[in-house]
């Protein structure tokens, strides 16, 4: 005689939404956006490149690049050679255009790495930290992780021409949660972040507690329910539906504008490659250059 077994009671936890800083802020920017960098296959083609990413691109390198030299070699001159070697002309109106940023980048970093200490190694450069909770699993690339005493310290490299205030350190949500994803990685203390503004020198700080980490924790989380709702709804609805478009005056400098009309309608004209460069703009417009 057959008998029947028990139904097994599992209890099976959900599924983490896994994901990075970038693709949270790319919810926050525009439903559609995200769409097309994480849910179509195959991804649709992006504009020209643009001539400031070109320059961060090269300065972060070249950054991470000194690092790896011996602590002798570690020289102002050595970041410069090395943001030469690793440079890309992209994104520039011309030739003449891109070698005047190549020089200025050089610069940049020159300067930079004069007021750092060579034989400082930092715990990290180009670190990946990663964090899970019970609703997300979060992981990000930190430019630089140093340590002071007990305490760790995030340090992030920007070099867009948007003035950096206090409140890009406080308010980013990708430098929280990278503070909060070294504690785990590291087994260290880590609240306080900060930016590092190449074309000027600045260095903007804020010192988290645990209480505004928390908050970022929170929006974090909420920005993924939302993610994660949208693609339970593009099971059953278009997906034009599920990641509706957010147009604005920033849709001139989306790198999706050709494949979204209603981007096409609220910016009519792309934003020439080069504009971004600090000398080629006349205003700012925050956030709108990282």
């Amino acid at each position: 005689m057959t008998q029947t077994q028990p139904a097994l009671d599992l209890d099976v936890p959900p599924r983490l939404f896994v994901c990075t800083p970038s693709r949270l802020a790319a919810w926050l920017d525009c439903p559609r956006r995200y769409r097309f960098v994480y849910v179509d296959r195959p991804t649709p083609p992006k504009g020209a490149p643009w001539a400031h990413n070109t320059v961060g691109a090269a300065v972060h390198l070249a950054l991470a690049c000194w690092w790896d030299l011996p602590v002798a070699g570690r020289t102002p001159a050595a970041a410069a050679k090395l943001l030469r070697d690793k440079w890309t002309p992209l994104g520039f109106r011309d030739d003449t255009q891109a070698d005047e940023w190549r020089e200025r980048a050089a610069g940049m970093v020159e300067r930079y790495v004069a007021r750092l200490d060579p034989a400082e190694q930092p715990v990290g450069v180009e670190r990946t930290v990663a964090l899970k909770t019970d609703r997300l699993a979060v992981s990000g690339r930190i430019d630089r992780l140093d340590r002071r005493g007990e305490e760790l310290v995030v340090v992030d490299y920007k070099t867009g021409r948007h003035v950096l205030s206090t409140d890009d350190a406080r308010g980013s949500l990708a430098l929280a949660l990278y503070a909060l994803a070294a504690q785990r990685t590291m087994r260290l203390p880590c609240t306080k972040v900060e930016l590092h503004h190449l074309p000027t020198g600045d260095v903007v700080q804020w010192e988290h507690t645990d209480a505004t980490l928390e908050r970022h924790l929170r929006r974090a989380h909420d920005i993924a329910d939302e993610v994660v709702a949208a693609h339970a709804a593009a099971a059953v609805i278009e997906l034009d539906d599920a990641f509706p478009p957010r147009p604005g005056r920033l849709c001139s400098w989306c790198d999706f504008a050709a494949h979204c009309p209603e981007g096409q309608a609220a910016a009519p004209q792309r934003t020439v490659s080069w504009a971004g460069l600090p000398d080629d703009i006349s205003s700012t417009v925050d956030g709108e250059i990282d």
